[in-house]
């Protein structure tokens, strides 16, 4: 398996319409995204932090891509042979702050908002893959690639056509339906069915 260390994180938004839905949000024309630093990222185990300045975090699990290659202007068809592997991620998103500032840095970036599982095998056929995120061991989202607005070849193509990725870039391909509040005391999970997992305690970051 490909070793995760980005030196990027790309993420898509609203590519699930009952997602963009739920949050009085328009689908997107062209695949929506943003950026999240690799300071971010914690691994299975380790704690989501809630930061002080924030009164609404919430969980966004999704499915994780990791580059193999370096992709510059690349076709779907390119983009598709470059996906190395697949982990669980959870864009752990500040909500009050997305909104109130109008753009999704700080709400996106805080230490410890990008969780990730293990990088797992990449099946033949990507549309198959499957994201179930759980609180407390309560399902909340549940997602199908195939759901996606944009699907995954799509979306590597077209961020390829505005920055380069470089092999161990991670682009996080959206969110289904399903988001909601985390607490401290909280356990969040995230998995790729078959594929990858990531589970997190959360606390306060006092």
């Amino acid at each position: 398996m490909p070793n995760l260390s980005p030196s990027k994180i790309v993420c898509v938004g609203r590519n699930y319409a009952a997602h963009a839905k739920e949050l009085g949000n328009d689908v997107p024309r062209e695949p929506l995204i943003f950026l999240k630093p690799p300071s971010s990222i914690i691994r299975d185990g380790e704690s989501i932090m809630l930061p002080t300045v924030s009164k609404h975090v919430e969980y966004e699990g999704e499915i994780g891509v990791v580059i193999g290659k370096r992709l510059r202007k690349a076709s779907a068809d390119e983009a598709r042979g470059a996906v190395a592997g697949i982990v669980a991620a959870n864009d752990v998103t500040a909500r009050d702050l997305q909104k109130s500032d109008k753009q999704w840095t700080r709400a996106k970036g805080f230490d410890t908002f990008c969780a990730l599982g293990s990088v797992g095998a990449v099946p033949t056929d990507l549309s198959s893959l499957t994201v179930t995120s759980r609180v407390n061991g309560s399902v909340r989202q549940e997602g199908r690639a195939s759901d996606m607005v944009f699907d995954i070849p799509a979306i590597l193509s077209f961020i390829s056509g505005i920055m380069t990725l470089e092999p161990g870039d991670l682009v996080l391909t959206g969110t289904p339906e399903g988001v909601g509040i985390l607490a401290p005391g909280d356990v969040v999970e995230v998995e790729i069915a078959g594929v990858s997992r990531v589970s997190n305690p959360v606390t306060s970051d006092e």
